[in-house]
C-alpha cells in the first residue's frame, strides 16, 4: 500500500506538474537548440567570418560544444542543492539563467563590430546556457516521477521529454519562418536575433507556471528523515553526506549504466537534428529551408511519440523498449544517410522522421529509468550526474566529430559508423542494467537507509 507521502496526487495536480515541467523543459531546449540551429547556419558568418565555410562550421560548432561542457558543473551544484533544498527552487533559477543567456545572444554584436571579442562573449553565454540546462533536467524529470506512482510513471515521466522535440519544433519553427519570409541578407543581419529575443518572453511565462507547483511528496518525507537523523546524532557531531558522496558511494554502478545508456540517444539525437543541417546542405544539395522543413516535421512526430514509448515501458520495461531504440538507431544509420544522399524531400523527411522515432524508444524511458536507480536525497545528483556527465563525451562533440569527419572523408560512413559504435555501448549499458519498472521510489528511499549500523556511524563524520 502506498504511504501518505507517496500517495498519487490528484488527475488536476498531476497534470498541473506535468505541465510545469514541460514548459520549462520547453523553453530551456528552445534556447539550447536554437543555438545549434544558428550554429548550423549563421554564426560561422557573423562570428568566424575570417575562416573557410566548413572551418568556420567547425568553429561554431566548438562552441556549440562549449555548452556541454558545462552541463556536468551545472548537474554538480544543481543537483547538490536541489537535493538539499528541493527541486522546486534550482528549477526556478535554472529556467532563469537559460533565458536570461539566450535573451543577451539576441543582443551581441558580431564580428563585424568587435572583432573576436564577440566570440568570446558568444562562448560565456553559451557556458551559462550548458550550466543551467546541466542542472535542469534532472529537476524536471523527477518533480514528476516523485509525484505519481509505479503504475505509470514511465508514461508521466516522459512528458517533460517531450520538452526536447517541443523545443526544437519551436525553435526549428521559428527559423524556418524567418528563412522564408526574409532574404538571406536580412536573416544573416538582423533577423537571427529575432528567435533568441523571444525567449525573454517565453521564460515569463514559464516562471509563472513552474512557481504554481509544490515539492514532491517524497522528497519532503526524505528531507524530514534526513533532520530527523541530524538532530539524533547532534551530539555525537558530524555532518550529513554531501549527496555527491553519497552517490559515489552507493550508486557508482548506476552512475555508469546511465551514461552508458546517454552514447546512442544523446550521440544520434545531434548527428540527426544539428548535424543534418550541415550535410543535407553541403553534400545533399538540399536548400536550408527544405532541411529545416524535414527537422520541424520530423520533431512534431518525435513529439507525439514519445509518450507512447513511455508507456510501453509501463508495460514491458525500461530496458527491453531502451534496447529496441538503441538497435534500431544504429541499425538505420546507413539508410539514413543514403536516403538523404538523394536530395529529395520525402526521403529526407523520412530518414529524419524514422532516425527520430527510434530516438525516442531510449528518450521516453529515460526519465523514470533513471529516477528509479537512485535514493530520494541523492536522486537529484545521480540522475544528473549520470545523464550530463555522459553529454560531455555524447552530445558535445557529436556535431564536431560528424563535420569533422565529412571533412576528412567526404563520405557518410565514417558518421555512420560513429553512430553504430556508441549504439554498441548503449546496448552493452542497459543489457547489464537492472530492470527498474515496478521500483517504487519510497522504497529506493529505504533501501539506501538500511545501511549497517557501523556504516552509518562511519558516515557520519563524512563531509
Amino acid at each position: 500500500m502506498s504511504s501518505p507521502a507517496t500517495a498519487p496526487p490528484t488527475p488536476a495536480s498531476l497534470k498541473r506538474i506535468v505541465a510545469a515541467s514541460l514548459i520549462g523543459t520547453t523553453i530551456e531546449w528552445y534556447d539550447f537548440f536554437l543555438y545549434g540551429s544558428a550554429a548550423a547556419l549563421v554564426f560561422n558568418k557573423l562570428f568566424f567570418p575570417d575562416s573557410d565555410p566548413l572551418v568556420g562550421t567547425l568553429l561554431s560548432f566548438l562552441t556549440y560544444a562549449v555548452g556541454f561542457a558545462a552541463r556536468p558543473l551545472g548537474a554538480l551544484v544543481f543537483g547538490h542543492y536541489g537535493d538539499r533544498l528541493g527541486r522546486k527552487k534550482l528549477l526556478v533559477l535554472s529556467l532563469l539563467l537559460m533565458g536570461g543567456a539566450t535573451f543577451a545572444i539576441g543582443l551581441l554584436p558580431t564580428h563585424a563590430t568587435i572583432g573576436s571579442s564577440a566570440a568570446v562573449l558568444l562562448t560565456v553565454l553559451r557556458l551559462v546556457q550548458g550550466f543551467a540546462l546541466g542542472g535542469e533536467w534532472g529537476g524536471a524529470v523527477l518533480l514528476v516521477s516523485e509525484h505519481g506512482d509505479a503504475r505509470r510513471r514511465g508514461f508521466w515521466a516522459s512528458w517533460p521529454q517531450t520538452g526536447a522535440p517541443a523545443g526544437q519544433l519551436l525553435a526549428t519553427g521559428v527559423l524556418s519562418l524567418l528563412t522564408a519570409v526574409l532574404s538571406e541578407s536580412a536573416f544573416g543581419s538582423w533577423g537571427w536575433r529575432i528567435p533568441f529575443l523571444l525567449s525573454g518572453v517565453l521564460v515569463i511565462v514559464g516562471l509563472w507556471i513552474r512557481l504554481s507547483v509544490d515539492e514532491s511528496p517524497v522528497f519532503k518525507q526524505a528531507l524530514a528523515q534526513a533532520e530527523a537523523r541530524r538532530s539524533a546524532r547532534a551530539a555525537g557531531a558530524g555532518a550529513e553526506k554531501l549527496p555527491l558522496v553519497s552517490v559515489m558511494r552507493h550508486h557508482w554502478r548506476d552512475v555508469l549504466v546511465a551514461m552508458g545508456a546517454r552514447m546512442a540517444e544523446n550521440i544520434s539525437y545531434y548527428v540527426i537534428t544539428a548535424f543534418i543541417l550541415v550535410y543535407a546542405t553541403t553534400s545533399a544539395g538540399v536548400s536550408k529551408q527544405t532541411a529545416l522543413n524535414a527537422v520541424l516535421i520530423a520533431s512534431a512526430v518525435h513529439f507525439a511519440v514519445i509518450p507512447g514509448w513511455g508507456a510501453l515501458s509501463d508495460r514491458i520495461g525500461r530496458r527491453p523498449v531502451y534496447l529496441l531504440g538503441a538497435a534500431g538507431v544504429g541499425l538505420w544509420m546507413f539508410p539514413f544517410f543514403s536516403l538523404i544522399d538523394t536530395g529529395g524531400f520525402g526521403n529526407l523527411l523520412l530518414a529524419v522522421t524514422v532516425g527520430l522515432v527510434l530516438h525516442g524508444a531510449m528518450y521516453a524511458p529515460q526519465a523514470a529509468f533513471f529516477s528509479e536507480m537512485f535514493a530520494t536525497r541523492m536522486r537529484y545528483s545521480g540522475a544528473s550526474i549520470g545523464a550530463q556527465f555522459a553529454s560531455v563525451a555524447a552530445g558535445a562533440p557529436a556535431p564536431l566529430i560528424a563535420t569533422a569527419l565529412l571533412d576528412s572523408y567526404g563520405s557518410s560512413t565514417p558518421i555512420a559508423l560513429y553512430v553504430i559504435g556508441a549504439a554498441v555501448l548503449t546496448l552493452i549499458a542497459v543489457g547489464v542494467a537492472k530492470e527498474t519498472r515496478h521500483r517504487d521510489l519510497a522504497d529506493v528511499e529505504r533501501s539506501a537507509d538500511a545501511e549497517p549500523a557501523a556504516a552509518r556511524d562511519a558516515d557520519a563524520h563524512t563531509v
